[in-house]
């Protein structure tokens, strides 16, 4: 049964089906008024480098000069995966109940780092049962699933949070990212798929052939982004889609988190161009494809430091670097209020 879908999210997806979705933008009145502060703090032009961009970035989509970051929210989306049985995983797919019940817990490193920032926290299991299909021998996910799991995400945004940070549990879900990386942004096969959960060479080989074979057996799907995602993806990053497409229309900054977070985000860019404005990316994944996918995106990192974990940590690291931007930003003094003079 096809689930009842919010009227918004209806509106857009038929609109991003047609490649003719109208997304909101940021606030132009604010960029300016943030831009005029910028040049009026205490400080060198251009002395606190990329803090200075990001900041203004951040009030263009909250829609204020002078900003403020006080309600960060982390969402972990955790599904499983039929491609994980053809062996493409270090780890067997009870891992990912185990890892659902550990960020419950309040025990996984994304918890930590979500707590060190002040951010919420919550975590959404879908259909843990109930695995996506094979990629290689059917579409991961029926029409009624794939909008499940799209209606999941957007429900899971708080309207009143001011920062969203989306992550992942999923054992497999890296062979998935690959598959829409080649899927999306074309190539060699072989240039998007990564070692994952730590697979040795011939499980790098395996994973390269699977995504082969799902490529093949889509073949004729490839040139819809949404399409893409419900063949070649699963119910985690289909919601973490969702969740995106909301924070878009709610205006809320987003950090992206790594190469599968990346992954699924790129949907949204390739379906409607600009759809990813209201991201920045958290940090380079130690995944040998995330960099590519950046560029491809056009998204510089925040951080560089080899992180491999996914659950969103690597973005919730970032919201300290963003935190840091807004409250420099917004509570250096000007040179009139220090009385400096400005030269």
């Amino acid at each position: 049964m096809t689930p009842d879908l919010p009227d918004q999210l209806l509106t857009l997806l038929a609109a991003l089906h047609a490649g003719d979705a109208a997304l909101p933008g940021p606030d132009e009145k604010a960029i300016a008024a943030a831009r005029e502060r910028n040049g009026q703090l205490t400080k060198p032009p251009g002395a606190l480098g990329r803090l200075e961009e990001l900041a203004i970035w951040y009030a263009g989509w909250r829609g204020a000069g002078q900003p403020v970051l006080e309600r960060p929210q982390v969402i972990v989306f955790a599904a499983n995966h039929g491609v994980a049985a053809r062996g493409v995983s270090a780890f067997p797919a009870a891992v990912t109940a185990q890892m659902v019940a550990n960020f419950r817990a309040g025990g996984a490193a994304v918890n930590q780092l979500a707590r060190a920032f002040g951010a919420r926290m919550d975590v959404h299991a879908l259909q843990l049962d109930r695995p996506t299909a094979d990629f290689t021998t059917a579409p991961a996910m029926d029409e009624a699933a794939f909008l499940d799991a799209l209606r999941t995400g957007w429900l899971a945004v708080d309207p009143g949070a001011d920062l969203l940070v989306v992550g992942e549990m999923g054992i497999g879900n890296t062979t998935s990212a690959a598959a829409l990386a080649a899927a999306l942004f074309g190539g060699e096969v072989r240039d998007w798929v990564g070692r994952g959960t730590g697979v040795d060479d011939a499980g790098l080989a395996l994973k390269t052939q699977v995504v082969a074979e799902g490529l093949e057996r889509h073949r004729d799907r490839l040139g819809e982004p949404l399409e893409v995602l419900r063949c070649l993806g699963g119910r985690e990053l289909a919601a973490m889609v969702g969740a995106i497409l909301r924070a878009r229309m709610e205006r809320i900054p987003v950090i992206l988190d790594g190469y599968i977070c990346t992954a699924a985000a790129a949907v949204l860019e390739k379906a409607a161009p600009g759809a990813l404005d209201h991201c920045v990316a958290g940090h380079l994944s130690a995944e040998a494809a995330h960099g590519r996918m950046l560029e491809a995106l056009g998204k510089a990192p925040l951080l560089s430091l080899d992180l491999r974990l996914g659950e969103g940590s690597g973005a919730a690291l970032a919201i300290g670097v963003l935190k840091g931007a807004v409250a420099c930003h917004s509570g250096m003094a000007t040179f009139a209020e220090a009385g400096v003079a400005s030269g």
